[in-house]
């Protein structure tokens, strides 16, 4: 093949520049995997597009394999398996390297799986380089919008084999995975740093607040030892409560202005996808909240969450808004401390709907509102830690993905 100017990445290491590339076809480099488990134990595995082969077990609970299970194939760490199903990150399909098993085995249905072979080819390398979706620009010309078969991509597997390859020497490929590698040890640390800051406000909060059947907090702070056992109240009578409503979607009039509208996946969200205008707010249920108000989720696939308001907006009928009579802060601490126990109680198998009704009857215990604020104070450091460390992983995560374009090549720009 000859070289084509479009596939030299944009950035080199300096001792790099100017070496030059081979190129080459997927297929020159690999061999197909058929080997089937037949009566072999091994870890099933299914895929997470974006983040790589994992045990079945771990993400449904449970293997899935059934009576298919002899027919899986096998694969060794360092081998590829792709999964022709398209996601909407990878509507092409994700490719993943088996990282952590010795031997594993996927489903032969929707995988194509194959092994890097070439000497002078770094494995953890090409993991990078479909991790940005290099492929995907590859095939998308040879699937049919909609070609699916049982579930997966239909395309003659001959345009994986030949999609075009300018590889640098395996010192460079090897230089650049490790790189890359370093940045997700990064990620990995300050993910940890996040789960153990979760962790421990879930475990205060089980102190700060009073466990079901009592009237106290196992924890008091010490100003406020002595003061009293905390007052039973019914939300209703400690907040105001109300819902909105979705203005006609028929009337364009009625869209478009500049009130942000809050849907319910949007309520733990600075930006709204919709605005209304006034007319849409007058003629509609539409509800406006404060920047700090209490929003609840009663419906969709996030129906219980829970948020302060991080504008003012309008809601519809999918959101409840709580305003407490003194401390906002307060209620969404508690509120989240008692979620599950409400989804549980109220919501058969964890899955439906909340409505206002649900959320009304339920009682909570209030102290003073001194100690109050000073238990959303306490909680509310906590969560600016959280939002501090969740923004440290994405800035981390956005240096990666600059750094997977410049060091990758572009198969769109490249025009092969």
């Amino acid at each position: 093949m000859r070289m084509n100017k479009g596939l030299v990445p944009k950035l080199r290491f300096a001792e790099y520049i100017g070496n030059k590339l081979k190129m080459t076809r997927l297929g020159k480099l690999s061999s197909v995997l058929k080997e089937r488990v037949g009566e072999n134990k091994y870890t099933l595995m299914s895929v997470t597009s974006g983040v790589g082969l994992i045990p079945q077990a771990e993400k449904f609970g449970r293997e899935i394999a059934g009576d298919s299970y002899k027919n899986y194939i096998v694969i060794k760490k360092y081998d590829f398996a792709y999964n022709k199903s398209a996601t909407k990150r990878f509507p092409e399909g994700y490719i993943s390297m088996l990282r952590e098993y010795d031997t594993a085995a996927v489903p032969n249905s929707i995988f194509t799986c194959f092994r890097i072979t070439d000497s002078e080819s770094y494995p953890l390398f090409f993991d990078y380089l479909f991790h940005n979706n290099y492929h995907g620009h590859w095939l998308k010309k040879y699937i049919e919008v909609g070609a699916r078969a049982h579930g997966a991509l239909s395309f003659d597997t001959k345009h994986l084999w030949s999609m075009p390859l300018a590889l640098p020497d395996f010192k460079e490929q090897q230089k650049i995975a490790d790189c890359l590698s370093s940045i997700d040890e990064l990620i990995d640390a300050e993910s940890r740093k996040r789960k153990a800051l979760e962790k421990y406000k879930k475990g205060l909060m089980q102190k700060l607040f009073p466990a079901e059947g009592k009237t106290l907090p196992e924890w008091r702070f010490p100003e406020f030892q002595g003061c009293g056992e905390w007052k039973s109240k019914a939300i209703e009578h400690a907040c105001q409560m109300f819902s909105g409503g979705t203005p006609d979607t028929s009337k364009k009039e009625f869209y478009g202005g500049e009130i942000p509208f809050i849907r319910s996946a949007e309520i733990n969200k600075s930006s709204t996808e919709l605005f209304i205008t006034e007319e849409g707010f007058k003629n509609s249920s539409a509800k406006m909240v404060k920047k700090g108000d209490v929003l609840i989720a009663l419906y969709g696939a996030n129906s219980g969450e829970v948020a302060l308001s991080k504008i003012n907006g309008a809601i519809n009928q999918a959101i409840l808004c709580l305003r407490h009579e003194t401390n906002n802060e307060f209620v969404y601490h508690y509120f989240t401390h008692m979620k599950n126990w409400i989804i549980s109680k109220y919501i058969q198998g964890g899955q439906g709907n909340l409505s206002g009704q649900i959320i009304k009857s339920v009682n909570f215990y209030f102290p003073k509102p001194e100690e109050q604020q000073k238990i959303a104070d306490c909680l509310s450091e906590l969560d600016t830690l959280i939002t501090e460390q969740i923004n440290k992983i994405d800035q981390l995560k956005t240096h990666k993905k600059g750094l997977m374009q410049g060091l990758f090549p572009s198969l769109e720009e490249a025009d092969v």
